[in-house]
């Protein structure tokens, strides 16, 4: 009889593993909370970055390793870094078995596209040293990818090598003498039990902690809440990447037509746009000397002290791209970003001759579930892969497109330990990660002060968003803390309704990433403690030229 591996999450990371691991003959049983389409995967624009065996001119694996770790802050863990970049051409190749047709380029083409006799183009994004960013769908790389993986996964469960439970949120995980044993779920208003010989989490990430996110409404960090409930260590909290520049649908014509948070690429600054703001004022120059190109961490930052001078913290500013059409010509931009096009005008904007309203905006989460190289976390039969998971890949501040390759690698790498039945001998091999078990951070204050998910957003944007220091994060502890007294998340694991268990576990993600961010009292990458340091602006590449 096979042994039953549960996958909870259908991004990236969770639909390579479902199909590697049913096609290798385990009992796979993938959960997700919504349909299967519901991950931050679906919204990715950028590509995956991967050098292949025949790289762009003077491509190396050494370069991409290099990139990543410069990226990292110096806080990336080397070992993991090599292996992804070292086995990227593997997965690339993986995922094209599964259906996925990456674009092709053009013979000639230039660094933006360099291809190789027809083969897939090549993308330059920033901190990049060489073109080496596939795409699928031009800036709709997530959902092409994604997409092709469903199909696949539909047609095996069709096929009956594999089991689907959608609408189906994991509420906790089953531990039997010190190792992980199944899940336990919500559907449909019902509770179940779903043994397993091991479970891996790849639930994404938690944007939902911020009032501004690129992230779909299910980034609730319900992996991270589960391991952390049932004991496992966690790492690098603190790391939260925002980007600069997500729409603000509360300033659109049509604020409804729109399917999810859209971020407006940075490639469109790579184009020309300039940020602008309320007062028409390009600002961007007086904070960086590379201005709307600078690291992406310094444009946000840059964004929110301009609107703090302005005395509207919670403001917006204006991504201005009517200069491109003009420059370029007709139709350029739509060509250029057809996806972006299309849904600024479905938010009543046309931005060929209108400003963009747009906010930094949290989208993407370095810290997680502490794994080693084989996706193990520090409980026997528990792996974690993805945005969920602290590979040590990402450092303090993930390079752009390895947000993708991180799932694959590791979610192969966990599929292969558990074919190889060693799940029940973790060894962690990241850089001191943290025990923090619920009963850590649950405070035992009582105050009056009432929770609802909005006030947590508004709280987490102003005390430990873009700019931190001691003096807002110990306000935002104590805020927490009496909130988590009188909610008692503890006491809610029987609810049936899934948005209880959602707050649960962003309450529970906010205080763990407020008390990280405390005790790293200096900056570093994505973290940015305004008291603590010489206030500097680093000079690192960190920017993305596109969603990834």
């Amino acid at each position: 009889m096979s042994r039953r591996l549960v996958i909870v999450g259908s991004g990236i990371a969770g639909l390579y593993a479902a199909l590697l691991a049913s096609d290798a003959g385990a009992d796979v049983v993938l959960l997700t909370k919504g349909s299967l389409e519901h991950s931050n995967t679906w919204y990715a624009q950028g590509g995956i970055s991967a050098v292949l065996p025949e790289p762009a001119p003077g491509d190396t694996v050494a370069a991409h390793i290099a990139d990543t770790l410069r990226a990292g802050a110096g806080h990336c863990n080397e070992a993991a870094v090599r292996l992804m970049c070292t086995e990227a051409r593997r997965d690339i190749a993986g995922l094209q078995r599964y259906g996925v047709a990456f674009d092709a380029g053009h013979a000639g083409a230039g660094t933006a596209g360099a291809t190789h006799d027809g083969g897939p183009a090549l993308g330059l994004e920033a901190a990049h040293s060489a073109p080496r960013i596939l795409h699928a769908g031009g800036d709709a790389t997530g959902a092409r990818v994604a997409g092709s993986l469903i199909q696949a996964v539909l047609s095996r469960r069709d096929d009956g090598k594999l089991t689907i439970l959608t609408h189906a949120q994991a509420t906790a995980l089953v531990t039997r003498d010190g190792q992980v044993a199944g899940v336990q779920y919500l559907q449909d208003g019902r509770h179940s039990d779903l043994d397993a010989d091991a479970v891996l989490l790849a639930t994404g990430g938690a944007g939902q902690l911020f009032a501004q996110t690129t992230n779909p409404a299910v980034a609730t960090a319900d992996g991270l809440a589960l391991a952390v409930r049932a004991g496992a260590a966690v790492a690098d909290l603190e790391f939260f990447q925002f980007h600069p520049t997500c729409l603000v649908s509360s300033a659109t014509a049509h604020p409804a037509r729109l399917e999810g948070p859209l971020l407006i690429s940075e490639a469109v600054r790579g184009e020309g746009a300039t940020l602008l703001d309320s007062g028409g004022r390009r600002f961007m120059q007086a904070y960086h000397p590379d201005a709307e190109l600078a690291p992406r961490d310094v444009v946000s930052r840059s964004i929110a002290l301009h609107l703090a001078k302005l005395g509207d913290p919670n403001g917006h500013v204006y991504l201005d791209a009517r200069g491109i059409e003009q420059a370029r010509g007709t139709g350029f931009l739509l060509q250029r970003f057809p996806t972006l096009t299309r849904k600024t005008l479905d938010a009543g904007i046309d931005w060929t001759r209108e400003l963009v309203p747009v906010a930094p905006a949290a989208h993407y989460w370095m810290g997680g579930i502490a794994t080693d190289l084989h996706g193990r976390t520090s409980i026997p039969g528990l792996y974690a892969a993805g945005e969920v998971a602290c590979t040590g890949v990402q450092g303090a501040n993930r390079l752009a497109s390895n947000s993708l390759l991180e799932g694959l690698v590791f979610g192969r790498r966990a599929v292969e330990d558990f074919l190889e039945g060693s799940s029940a001998n973790p060894s962690a091999t990241n850089p001191a990660p943290v025990q923090l078990g619920s009963d850590a951070v649950l405070g035992a204050l009582h105050g009056t002060e009432p929770f609802s998910r909005e006030a947590l957003r508004r709280l987490m944007t102003s005390h430990a968003g873009v700019l931190r220091s001691g003096e807002l994060l110990t306000g935002a502890a104590g805020i927490l803390a009496r909130w988590a007294a009188v909610v008692r998340p503890d006491a809610v694991p029987g609810s049936a309704d899934p948005a209880v268990h959602e707050d649960r576990n962003l309450l529970l993600a906010a205080q763990l990433l407020v008390s990280a961010a405390l005790a790293r009292r200096d900056s570093l990458g994505a973290h940015y403690r305004s008291d603590e340091t010489v206030e500097t602006i680093p000079l690192r590449p960190e920017a993305s030229l596109s969603h990834d």
